[in-house]
């Protein structure tokens, strides 16, 4: 029993110190100077004076602590209502989890869900706005949805003629971009828009790609604005002030989720209902390793998550953030390694697996044991049609 503590013991104080010493060294670079676009109140109160708002907008939409809407309402702006993206406009919400229309017991504006059986703002939702406004923190993988919420208010706002004001917001995956393009074939609402796992943009550098690559297909532009970052390049590393979603509570989590957000087209736990979110993975029926968790629920996290109270032999990865960001990869080791640990390989993938990875391909390679040198390969000749096309919208060189 003492040697099982002492084990326990050691292993924790292990993975304390790797990240420490995995903060210290990402410290260097990290910018904490940037300033978002909500912040700049001169760029963009002038062009709300008057006029009716609607906000796309959730619990990432703060600054000083106060959120935008509190912000402009007490500003004296004519805020009508609040379209919210998913985990709903105070995030509390499970991901998937459809949200329903509510008032905000703050403020009470209406809040119009953009998940759960409407993706897309209605005309009549729209009848009594003269501006949208969307200020949400992306994280910079094609997946995470506020990019889909982006490009259905974007086709609203087209088709009905209405003005759009983008406050931007660093991309904190926004230092690499990786991963095969998405395939017309592997289209939902987890891949919106032909652009890779890691696009490499701003939510306003992806709108305007959206409109000049003419991806919006809409009969005319819809008219934006953008309020820049300020003092941020894409090299940057940003560690957020408030979490984008619940299960990405810190920069760990964001950096890993390109990588091991692919998990969630298999059968293996990514530690949803654990204090290490998308920094872990792992399965009740991996052989026994140094590393094990039990997911258990988590209201306004993970209510029902993955293997909940079950132990999952796996593995803590949250010390490859260093790795990511220098070598500038998604890291396929961890799905790879994990696809030859698999018992019953039949049931290691999902029917959800290829709209995450964009591609048909991908799976199939696993399959086949290919390298990933050669699976590496195939993503080249989409993916540098992508830079090429990319780097006529950047903003932040």
């Amino acid at each position: 029993m003492l040697k099982i503590i002492i084990f326990i013991v050691s292993a924790l104080l292990a993975s304390q110190i790797a990240l420490a010493q995995n903060a210290n060294r990402l410290d260097p670079f990290i910018n904490r100077n940037y300033v978002n676009g909500d912040v700049q109140l001169n760029e963009y109160l002038p062009l709300l004076k008057g006029k009716r708002v609607a906000l796309v907008a959730n619990q990432s939409s703060v600054f000083n602590n106060i959120h935008l809407a509190d912000t402009l309402l007490a500003l004296g702006i004519k805020v009508k209502k609040v379209f919210s993206p998913e985990h709903g406009f105070r995030g509390k919400a499970d991901a998937g989890e459809h949200v329903k229309n509510v008032k905000d017991f703050k403020t009470g504006l209406t809040i119009i869900s953009l998940y759960g059986k409407n993706y897309k703002p209605k005309p009549a939702d729209l009848k009594d706005i003269d501006v949208i406004v969307y200020d949400l923190q992306d994280v910079g993988a094609r997946f995470y949805t506020y990019i889909s919420t982006l490009f259905y208010t974007l086709q609203s706002a087209a088709e009905l003629n209405k003005e759009y004001i983008i406050l931007d917001r660093p991309n904190p995956n926004g230092f690499y971009v990786d991963g095969p393009v998405l395939e017309d074939s592997c289209k939902s609402y987890v891949g919106i828009i032909p652009i890779p796992i890691v696009h490499g943009c701003t939510v306003a550098e992806l709108a305007q790609m959206m409109i000049g690559e003419g991806w919006l297909k809409t009969k005319k532009n819809p008219a934006i604005k953008v309020i820049n970052v300020k003092n941020y390049k894409h090299d940057d590393l940003i560690e957020l002030p408030i979490k984008p979603s619940p299960n990405l509570p810190n920069l760990a989590s964001i950096i890993l989720y390109p990588s091991l957000c692919l998990f969630e087209g298999t059968d293996i736990s990514v530690g949803r209902g654990t204090e290490k979110p998308f920094q872990i993975y792992g399965h009740p029926t991996f052989p026994i390793t140094e590393f094990s968790f039990t997911p258990v629920t988590k209201p306004g996290a993970s209510k029902n998550p993955p293997f909940q109270d079950q132990k999952c032999n796996g593995y803590d990865v949250s010390e490859k953030v260093f790795d990511v960001y220098t070598n500038k990869k998604i890291e396929l080791s961890f799905i790879m390694n994990a696809y030859k640990m698999f018992p019953d390989k039949s049931k290691f993938f999902n029917n959800y697996f290829k709209n995450l990875a964009g591609t048909k391909e991908l799976k199939q390679m696993i399959i086949e044991g290919k390298s990933e040198e050669e699976i590496r390969k195939s993503w080249n000749p989409k993916l540098d049609e992508y830079k090429a096309k990319r780097d006529n919208y950047l903003i932040y060189k």
